[in-house]
């Protein structure tokens, strides 16, 4: 047996190597994409003016040294801050997800592709200000939608059919990766910069599940993907700066991420040894995930949930007068939903309340609406029918369901509910098996988001900027032409 390792240094790992060809070489030429990325940006600015009114939110905000201010800093919308890059992308990042109110993409793996703006508007700010200081040509919102567009791709496409939570691995794995290589681009990077900056983000460490499920369940979740995009604009600085790379980040035997972290995912699926420890794709990388994200439009909870919530809004009328009579409630949902938010006894918190699918639909059951308010402690306190319900409800797997949220034709998030009463009455069995903000419901659901990026521009400015904001938003090709800068600062305080 040799005692000697084989110091052959490899090329750089293949899917490290893709995800690179996509950023500098492929064009984005789909309309639809573009004009969903023009939405997707209206919606993640909104859910992150809509946070700064959470003090639990905004006590991380602002730069480590008081008083700090950086020349050409990157500024965070809806404050006065003016940060570095890094603090300004954890910053961007963790108001946006504070709420649990942005985009979702749901597959094998989940997560919030939005997540990613929090880098790619923190260096393009900066670099669009330090580019018109030196007489060169800033960066425009254009260059942010092709970015955005591109971390979505790499995020979805990564998590079609590869499984980190079944690991214990959280999905801002994926955040740090895709913001990577969308910050690298922007940047400048070459072939050989973004890829020893994305082999970085995967050697990195990666958190775990913990804070997500019961009993851990905490406000870290919300915080997770600021913490992943500002470290992704952190490697992508080491890596510019001239940083070796670790071309078998992934694949390297024993200390690579595939036999470290990810070994025995895909193990029910290969059909030989290495099929075990390799990342699976689906498709290519283009712009199918931005064309099929899902916006939360009309609920702040977990995306498995939205559904429930619309069934329970629809079934308000019938049960509001009749709490104190109901004897079970059936909730009929898909696996994923069972796996990751059904929770029986005390919640602790409101990112606690905001992952358990019994509290998001006792909520509008009661009152035929869910607000971010409503997972606040003091709510909860003043409504112990919440929890009266809560015990109520029996949850059921459907097949059909669980298959139809993995069949790439449908991404269905379906639930049910059902009312039984003490008198041996029931309510109807309410079935809601697309979300408004799913694809298929478009043409219904971005009027929904319009307002809904309207009426939260309304809780940080006065009207004549909501009116300006909203204009700009709505007009792609003007959006697309303007610096970033100048788009920034209608944002600032």
């Amino acid at each position: 047996m040799s005692t000697v390792e084989a110091n052959v240094r490899p090329d750089y790992d293949s899917e490290l190597q893709q995800i690179a060809d996509y950023m500098l070489t492929t064009p984005i030429d789909s309309a639809e994409a573009r004009d969903t990325a023009r939405y997707c940006l209206m919606d993640t600015l909104g859910c992150g003016l809509l946070a700064l009114r959470f003090p639990e939110c905004t006590k991380h905000l602002g730069p480590m040294v008081p008083g700090t201010m950086v020349p050409h800093g990157a500024r965070v919308p809806g404050t006065a801050f003016c940060l570095d890059p890094v603090k300004a992308a954890f910053d961007i990042g963790t108001i946006v997800r504070w709420l649990d109110y942005n985009d979702t993409w749901l597959a094998a793996e989940w997560g919030h592709p939005s997540d990613n703006l929090g880098g790619i508007l923190a260096v393009a700010d900066h670099l669009s200000q330090q580019r018109v200081a030196e007489n060169d040509t800033p960066l425009t919102m254009g260059d942010v939608l092709d970015a955005m567009i591109r971390a979505h791709e790499i995020q979805g496409v990564l998590a079609l059919d590869n499984s980190f939570n079944r690991v214990g691995l959280d999905h801002v794995v994926l955040v740090k990766v895709a913001t990577t290589a969308a910050v690298a681009k922007l940047m400048g990077a070459s072939r050989e910069q973004m890829l020893s900056a994305l082999s970085h983000a995967w050697v990195d460490g990666q958190s775990l599940r913990t804070y997500r499920h019961a009993p851990n369940a905490g406000s870290r979740k919300s915080w997770a993907a600021g913490d992943a995009t500002s470290r992704g604009v952190r490697l992508v600085d080491i890596a510019m700066r001239g940083e070796m790379g670790v071309p078998g980040a992934l694949s390297a035997p024993q200390w690579g991420f595939y036999d470290v972290a990810f070994s025995h995912t895909n193990k029910d699926l290969a059909t030989k040894p290495d099929d075990q420890r390799r990342f699976r794709f689906q498709r290519e990388y283009g712009s199918y995930v931005m064309e099929n994200i899902l916006f939360k439009l009309s609920f702040p909870a977990e995306f498995h949930a939205q559904t429930a919530c619309e069934a329970a809004v629809t079934l308000h009328p019938e049960v509001k007068d009749r709490l104190a009579e109901v004897e079970r409630i059936e909730l009929t949902t898909h696996e994923s939903a069972i796996r990751i938010i059904s929770k029986q006894g005390a919640l602790a918190n409101p990112a606690d309340r905001d992952h358990c699918l019994q509290y998001m639909t006792a909520v509008p059951l009661m009152l035929g609406h869910l607000d971010a308010e409503h997972y606040e402690d003091a709510f909860h306190e003043a409504h112990p029918m919440i929890d009266e319900l809560r015990q109520k409800m029996v949850v059921i797997e459907d097949a059909d369901y669980s298959r139809d949220y993995l069949d790439p034709d449908k991404r269905s998030i379906a639930n049910a509910i059902q009312v039984f009463f003490s008198d041996g009455s029931a309510s109807d069995k309410v079935a809601v098996e697309y979300p408004i903000g799913h694809r298929r419901r478009r043409e219904q659901g971005i009027p929904v988001l319009v307002e809904k990026f309207k009426r939260h521009l309304g809780t940080r400015f006065p009207r004549g900027r909501c009116d300006e904001i909203m204009a700009l938003c709505q007009d792609q090709e003007g959006l697309e032409a303007l610096p970033v800068h100048r788009f920034v600062e209608r944002f600032v305080i």
